[in-house]
């Protein structure tokens, strides 16, 4: 069946054909497409319409288009979230109704560089905790978090409570609140070493979030770098004119 049904403009029609046959099942989730070829023909439009649908659907992460392959169906985000939101990874993976976790990759105390010491404002005898960690949403490996900050800001037995928040444990004794976090989004294909410990294979891009997270005193209280898998969350942001 064709999609000539209606008077828009035809590009419009073939978006909305595809997208009702990937909500249907009909194309499923890093399903390749059928070739230009024959989803023109079965549309019973011209080549140049369906690309221009294919453009506007890749521009919407509906479908991605990988050169010399051919075009595959993007599987949907379970979690989503305004990046201008300072949310904790458990908060976002609870609130899909799914149970998060945590494997401890690494666990170590260092002495601060002399860069250290004045970033975090603290005294040349500390220590600072460096975590490897990978969280989970029902068991599946969705985050792998690097996290650096003063193993004074945490409970003695946080490593040991491995489900506990990093967010809770750092607030947990009512002196630190993280206010903010200056936040920088790197897109990443396969990773050597994130890419592995997530169980993507090299058709899974990465989302790195780099962030330095501030109290409500201006003062650095957690450096991390986050490597999200891009299948399982995607990020937005609200902007205003000014």
């Amino acid at each position: 069946m064709t999609i000539r049904t209606d008077h828009r403009h035809l590009y419009l029609q073939v978006i909305d054909r595809l997208k009702s046959d990937i909500d249907a099942g009909v194309f499923k989730e890093n399903e390749k497409l059928p070739s230009e070829f024959e989803l023109s023909k079965s549309l019973g439009v011209s080549r140049a319409t369906l690309r221009e649908a294919l453009r506007l659907l890749e521009e919407d992460n509906i479908i991605v288009r990988r050169h010399g392959v051919g075009t595959f169906v993007n599987p949907k985000p379970l979690f989503t979230s305004g990046i201008e939101q300072l949310s904790s990874i458990s908060s976002m993976i609870e609130a899909v109704n799914m149970t998060p976790g945590t494997m401890l990759l690494r666990a170590e105390e260092s002495e601060p560089t002399e860069q250290e010491i004045e970033r975090f404002g603290c005294a040349e005898d500390s220590q600072l905790l460096t975590l490897e960690r990978v969280r989970t949403a029902n068991d599946e490996p969705v985050v792998y978090c690097i996290d650096k900050l003063p193993a004074s800001y945490l409970p003695k037995d946080f490593v040991e409570n491995k489900e506990t928040s990093l967010f809770s444990a750092l607030e947990q004794s009512g002196a630190i609140r993280v206010a903010y976090a200056v936040t920088y989004i790197d897109p990443v294909g396969y990773h050597e070493e994130a890419s592995p410990i997530l169980r993507c294979g090299p058709e899974t891009a990465l989302l790195v979030l780099k962030q330095h997270h501030y109290d409500e005193n201006d003062q650095l209280v957690l450096l991390s770098k986050n490597y999200f898998r891009a299948d399982k969350f995607s990020f937005h942001v609200v902007r205003k004119r000014v």
